[in-house]
Parts: structure tokens; sequence; C-alpha cells
């Protein structure tokens, strides 16, 4: 680690992650908001009129807890891509936009090895994701208790939670990875969300209906369940395992690739 750098990172981006935040808080609140046991027959109507479109969102099964509906609403699109927009952001700042501007020929000139820079460069990249989701955790639980004290079942939530780190890593990995390994700003930005875009999209196709179900075997993002998550399934726990374990290695491989690179500076 290198402290002066880290504490200049954090500075650097605590306003994009101010601002993540405050468009989670939004939608947070007003989704929590809605919730009404009462309304599960209506809400279940429309879904019948129009399926795919619910389908496609991931809003399929709205449950009648409060677990249930934060999870329909919440978990299956919006606490995704806005992750997901943070993290391609970022990643592009903490490498690939320093190549860009020149100023990778400072930070190569100070007494410090490529490995260490690259190190840092993913802690920074960890750390912000993890203040971004424990940021979701504990707003959502304060929301939680004020509207319907008493409602969320925390361990179930707490579990799905875990799963949306895991997630998070993954990608924050894959931006990393392509951030690392491309020496341009906008090479390593299309890639990496060129690849998140397509997830999705291949995500939301395989949701509305049979025809397309095969397609969920194609994207990273089925192995985020946080259905099962929330009920305690083994098969969703293995797969978070899956996703925390490839976003540490595709952030190794994306360190070992800015060490072996050639640097114009």
């Amino acid at each position: 680690m290198i402290g002066a750098l880290f504490c200049r990172e954090l500075k650097k981006s605590w306003k994009l992650l101010a601002l993540i935040c405050a468009v989670l808080t939004l939608y947070m609140a007003m989704i929590t908001s809605m919730f009404d046991p009462a309304l599960g027959e209506s809400l279940n109507t429309m879904m019948e009129s129009m399926p795919q479109v619910f389908a496609a969102f991931g809003m399929s099964t709205p449950g009648t807890t409060l677990l249930d509906f934060l999870v329909n609403y919440l978990y299956g699109f919006l606490l995704v891509v806005f992750p997901m927009l943070f993290i391609l952001i970022l990643s592009n700042r903490l490498v690939a936009r320093y190549t860009d501007r020149g100023s990778m020929a400072w930070l190569l000139a100070s007494p410090h090895k490529r490995r260490e820079l690259a190190m840092n460069q993913a802690v920074v990249l960890m750390v912000e994701t993890l203040a971004l989701t424990g940021y979701v955790t504990l707003c959502e639980i304060a929301l939680s208790a004020a509207l319907f004290p008493g409602e969320l079942d925390l361990p179930a939530f707490l579990r799905v939670n875990l799963g949306l780190y895991g997630l998070i890593l993954f990608l924050g990995g894959l931006s990393f990875c392509c951030s690392c390994l491309f020496g341009e700003s906008r090479r390593a930005v299309g890639v990496s969300a060129g690849c998140c875009v397509a997830f999705v999209l291949v995500q939301m196709v395989s949701q509305v209906g049979e025809k397309f179900e095969s397609l969920r075997y194609a994207t990273p993002l089925t192995l985020f369940d946080p259905e099962g998550l929330a009920a305690g399934d083994g098969q969703a726990l293995i797969c978070f395992v899956i996703l925390f374990l490839t976003g540490a290695a595709l952030f190794a491989a994306g360190i070992a690739g800015f060490c072996r690179k050639d640097i114009s500076v």
C-alpha cells in the first residue's frame, strides 16, 4: 500500500461515491415506501398484463414480505446497474486515465514498484465498492426500520447484500483488469462497458420467457441469485463464492498485466 496515493484516490472519488449513494437513496426510499402487503394482488394483476416487461427487469415475483418486495424491485436491476456505472467510471480513473493524461510517468518515477502501484489502485476500488455496498445495506435497514418496524428479515437481508458485494467485486475485477491491460482509456472503458452492457441485456432477454431461458447461462449475472440467498439456498451461496473468487482472480490478472505491459510515458 502507498499511503499518500491511497488517501489521494479516496479524496478524489468521494464525490462520485456520494452522488451514486444519493441516487440510490432516492430510489430505495421510494420503493420501500411503496410496500404494502394488501397491494400484492393488484401488483400481480399488473404483472399478468405485462409479464415480459416486468420479467425483463427481474420483477416477476413480488412476494408478500418486505424482503421479497425489496429483492424483486431493487436487486433485480437498480442495485446492479448503478454500482456497475460507478465501477466503470472509477476503474478508468484509477489506472487507464493516468496513462492518457501522461500522469503515469509521475507514478512510475516514484520509488514504488509497479506491483505496489497496481495493488494500491485495486485496493482503492475494493474499498470504495465495499463502502457502497455497506451504505446500501445500512440505508435500507434504516428505511425499513423507520417505515415498517420489525418487517425485515435481517439475517436473510444481510445474505442478499453479501451476494451483491460478490457481484460488484466481480464487475470491479473485470473493469480493473481492462483498465490495466489496455493502454488507452477509451479502449478500457469500451471493452469493460461493452461486456457489462452485454451481461445486462442477455440477462433481461433470458428472463422474458422460456424460449430464451437458456441465455441465462451466457451471463455471469445469473450467478447472483438474491431470492436463493434470502432463502439460504446452498447453490446460491456457491454461486456467490464463484463470483467472489472470479473477481479476486480478475484483480490479480489486472495487476499482473500492468506489471508486464509496455507503458509509453
